[in-house]
């Protein structure tokens, strides 16, 4: 068997596992070896890669690999779960730089043809606005930078130019390519500047669904590098990464009331002057909500970002397990865009091995949330809003939430009155039915989980 022949075959098989791999993502049940067998699939391909091209240094690759690697590992060891959201950007954000350097290189090729020169084009673009956009999306949520929309007049004006001199600075560029080239250097600043001026306006509360956007960018751009040297398997990858980006784009976009188009011209996120909410606030005790849970024969917990920052999901799942023993349903309504990346949620609870099977989508527990005797929201703000669905003038107006002010009960857990991430009063918090718990989520959980065991 050729030499040539057991690397196709072996890019196969890579390609085989992405896709597998990629299937089992799609369930919580099944997602950690769908992981497993995508990096299996990674590493076949970087092994086959390696051996197929005429490598002059295997030396420098290897103090790459072990900086890389050690980089990595010591990344997400020690990675806080509310610092997720701006490491999957950063991530984003290095695929991008990666596709950038990738194509560049091609340009050193002695055999190019105005293909490659274009492919290398795109990969150029596409990740020099990924690595910036990514650079922008962490600032916001990591709060380096201001969370708010940045916007000012004729901005939309300012990116049609700007993409204007990318295609003519790229026309240019590809009938006298060089990898030295004035008009390379052009298109590599142009194309960093769109990134920054593509995500500034769009709010921080709107970071899922520019992860998600920004993913399948990383994708397309390491797939405009495959053609660029003309590697099949790199082609499937982004390929894949760039189509299941989208999907996840737009399933944010749905979730979050908004259009794909609003999103790729930064349309939208800005968040409109409210009008003051009047009512009265109904602060409880932990000692009163136990009474009011003890009663309880059905409990929906609601997540949000501020779970995470409390750190409170060990203590959720050992309420949740004390409820069951009281004889409650109990279950977790899990809104598509809650936390600050999607399924952030998901990753939380996964992390404290509540089951699976109480993971319930929104879609699927609003029909029955009249039924619920108490429902408990941590530190969700946006996710359930109810002038969503009731108010005309909200920024938020036309945006799917849970509806946990229909629940019999319903508990608040917040530090605060503040708002949440997006800016947005939250009536909830004024209802009739509406008991605030204020106070670290953990420890307030933990006072709860204490009057049970009493």
């Amino acid at each position: 068997m050729s030499n040539s022949l057991v690397i196709n075959f072996s890019y196969i098989i890579a390609a085989g596992l992405f896709i597998f791999g990629l299937k089992l993502l799609g369930s919580p049940e099944t997602a950690r070896r769908g992981n497993f067998l995508s990096a299996l699939g990674m590493f076949i391909a970087v092994v086959f890669t390696l051996a197929s091209q005429e490598i002059i240094a295997y030396h420098w690759i290897i103090i790459g690999i072990l900086i890389g690697a050690s980089v990595g590992a010591y990344a997400a060891r020690t990675v806080q779960m509310t610092g997720m959201p701006e490491m999957v950007a950063l991530f984003n954000g290095f695929g991008g730089i990666a596709s950038l350097f990738v194509g560049w290189a091609a340009l050193f090729n002695a055999d190019l043809n105005t293909f490659v020169v274009f492919t290398v084009f795109l990969s150029i673009l596409i990740g020099g606005v990924t690595f910036s956009g990514s650079l922008v999306a962490w600032g916001k949520l990591s709060e380096k930078i201001d969370g708010k929309p940045i916007v000012f007049d004729g901005q939309r004006l300012a990116n049609s130019l700007l993409l204007g001199a990318i295609i003519l600075s790229g026309l240019i560029f590809i009938a006298n390519p060089g990898g030295t080239s004035f008009w390379l250097f052009l298109i590599i600043a142009l194309a960093l500047t769109l990134g920054v001026m593509a995500v500034i306006p769009i709010g921080g509360a709107d970071m899922p669904v520019v992860i998600s956007l920004l993913n399948s960018y990383s994708g397309i751009a390491a797939a405009a590098a495959g053609f660029a040297v003309n590697n099949n398997l790199l082609i499937v990858a982004g390929s894949l990464v760039g189509a299941s980006g989208i999907i996840l784009t737009q399933i944010m976009c749905k979730a979050m009331n908004r259009s794909l188009t609003n999103v790729l011209f930064s349309g939208f996120g800005a968040v409109k002057k409210q009008e003051a909410i009047e009512g009265e606030v109904k602060p409880i005790t932990a000692e009163d909500a136990f009474y009011i849970l003890e009663a309880a024969s059905s409990v929906v917990f609601v997540p949000g970002y501020g779970m995470a920052v409390a750190q409170a999901q060990h203590v959720v799942k050992e309420l949740c397990e004390l409820l069951e023993e009281n004889g409650a349903e109990v279950n977790f309504a899990i809104h598509p865009v809650a936390g600050r990346m999607p399924g952030h949620m998901n990753v939380l609870l996964a992390e404290a091995d509540v089951p699976y099977d109480q993971l319930v989508e929104m879609d699927d527990i609003n029909p029955r949330m009249d039924t619920v005797d108490v429902a408990i929201v941590i530190g969700a703000n946006d996710v359930v809003n109810p002038s969503a669905r009731e108010n005309e003038n909200s920024p938020i107006y036309g945006m799917p939430v849970i509806n946990v002010d229909k629940a019999q009960t319903v508990f608040v857990l917040k530090r605060s009155m503040a708002s949440g991430f997006s800016g947005v009063d939250n009536p909830l918090f004024f209802g009739e039915n509406t008991r605030m718990l204020f106070g670290d989520a953990k420890e307030s959980i933990g006072k709860l989980i204490r009057e049970f065991s009493n």
